[in-house]
């Protein structure tokens, strides 16, 4: 059949002269894939803004005088107390400071020159920082020019505290047989400072605290225990139900106090023995597994009215108790 003249042409197979680097671009791509919260079409990416929006609506951010967190890009790496009332506040009360950051040509009032009487007589550095830094070291919370930098709390672990303080309870080293508390699910650090300051006035060895979902040593829970976070040693298990198996085994008698108690308070018996109080939180009380591992559950009589009382009251109620049966003895 005629072509009308035209010669067909085969397409040549390969690379053709002069076309070296032309896709170069398209072989390089687009870089790596960002995270799913960075893509704007993603759901990560809107339940960020969310949660953001939600955070800024409760005041949950770090923009209120206080405690803060310091960080690159906002990430929490050491606790500081900001703002002129709370730093004061937290110097009075002995809390331990790493420095004190001062505002360059900061407006001085009386808070300011107790706080740098203070930090000089505790010897805490005491260290000029222009505005930008201390916005970043606070994550830009209203710090009013005055950052107390906190370090963090050296937690002893729990079965070593334990079983030095029997140790030294056998060999006669220390008077009153082994008394601790420990905390389930308790996250609030004003609960656990007025646990420690009742641990310390009735001759308590310690404070267990499991390493998740729970409360630790902040500036908050320094400043609630007036001081007596610096005599009781907080430790801290890795599993709370497996801390408080070994406490058996060591001999020491482990009580929950619940308001459905197996026994009521002034009944109890085991008070002069080595005991481990647990307390739950005010809502949940104890949970079950940790319920199961105790020896007894004890229950603080208390009016019909009230439903329950608040995890430090019971802790203060149930170690007065124990004292008052130990010093009869």
């Amino acid at each position: 059949m005629a072509n009308n003249g035209r010669r067909s042409v085969k397409a040549k197979k390969g690379p053709t002269v002069g076309t070296g680097g032309h896709g170069r671009k398209a072989l390089e791509g687009k870089g790596p894939t960002p995270k799913a919260e960075d893509r704007v079409y993603h759901k990560a990416h809107k339940a960020r803004q969310l949660a953001e929006r939600s955070a800024a609506k409760r005041g949950t951010g770090a923009r209120s005088a206080g405690a803060a967190k310091s960080g690159p890009k906002g990430r929490a790496t050491e606790e500081v107390v900001t703002g002129r009332n709370s730093v004061v506040e937290a110097l009075r009360a002995g809390i331990p400071a790493k420095a004190l950051h001062v505002a360059i040509r900061i407006e001085m009032d009386d808070r300011v020159k107790e706080s740098l009487k203070l930090a000089a007589e505790r010897g805490i550095p005491l260290m000029e920082t222009g505005k930008p830094e201390l916005d970043r070291m606070t994550d830009d919370a209203v710090h009013q020019g005055l950052v107390l930098q906190i370090p963090p709390y050296e937690y002893q672990d729990a079965y070593e505290l334990a079983e030095e303080t029997v140790d030294k309870w056998k060999k006669g080293h220390v008077a009153n047989a082994p008394l601790f508390v420990a905390l389930d699910g308790i996250t609030d650090p004003r609960n656990l400072g007025a646990i420690i300051r009742s641990v310390s006035a009735f001759s308590g060895h310690g404070v267990i605290v499991p390493e998740r979902r729970s409360v630790g040593v902040t500036a908050s829970a320094w400043k609630t225990s007036a001081g007596a976070a610096v005599r009781v040693p907080v430790a801290r298990a890795a599993n709370l139900n497996n801390a408080l198996k070994q406490f058996k085994n060591m001999g020491i008698y482990v009580l929950g106090l619940d308001g459905d108690g197996d026994v009521s308070l002034p009944d109890l018996t085991l008070a002069t023995e080595p005991v481990c109080i647990v307390v739950g939180s005010e809502g949940k009380g104890l949970s079950r597994l940790v319920r199961e591992n105790c020896d007894q559950i004890v229950s603080i009589p208390i009016d019909s009215a009230m439903e329950s009382l608040n995890a430090s009251m019971a802790v203060g109620i149930s170690l007065y108790e124990v004292s008052r049966q130990r010093a009869a003895n």
